[in-house]
């Protein structure tokens, strides 16, 4: 069923562009010609939140700063393999499951840090590298409550991880 979606939908545009007359070619050349533009406009930003997220990681802060908040994170269930994790998965996805494999390669991908790991990997966004992405793009200043609301669902996303590993056992 799910492969027949795609050309579905392909069939159901065709079919609504046929009975409406419309000209297919260049209402699709104008919608390729506005996502250029989109990607233009974003690549800055999106040079600038990796080269830091990558600055960040390289330099030993990321780990360092785990290991300060580990004490604090293992009162709430999350192991201290996890406490990198932690910090890199809001600010980049192929970060995040980088981390995620060097979790489960030294600890093991059934043992309680690879479980947390993975289901903290699966329950958590990219947000602050996407309110990044989004600001720059409109040129927002001000993201008044976005940052500490995305901060807030990540590490209540964390929490309820290592509770749900510490639940299923």
């Amino acid at each position: 069923m799910t492969e027949l979606m795609i050309p579905a939908i392909l069939a159901l545009a065709g079919i609504h562009a046929l009975v409406h007359q419309t000209d297919v070619f260049p209402v699709l050349l104008r919608g390729v010609q506005t996502g250029l533009k989109t990607a233009l406009h974003i690549l800055p930003t999106m040079i600038i939140l990796l080269t830091a997220v990558r600055m960040l990681r390289a330099s030993g802060f990321i780990d360092l700063a785990g290991q300060m908040l580990e004490p604090l994170l293992q009162r709430t269930g999350i192991p201290a393999d996890c406490t990198a994790l932690v910090l890199l998965k809001p600010l980049s996805g192929s970060g995040g499951l980088a981390l995620g494999q060097e979790i489960m390669r030294s600890c093991g991908v059934d043992s309680y840090a690879g479980r947390v790991a993975a289901v903290m990997l699966g329950a958590s966004e990219t947000s602050l590298y996407t309110i990044g992405i989004y600001c720059g793009h409109l040129e927002l200043k001000k993201t008044r409550y976005a940052i500490p609301a995305a901060i807030l669902a990540d590490f209540a996303a964390f929490i309820s991880a290592a509770a749900w590993v510490r639940w299923l056992g």
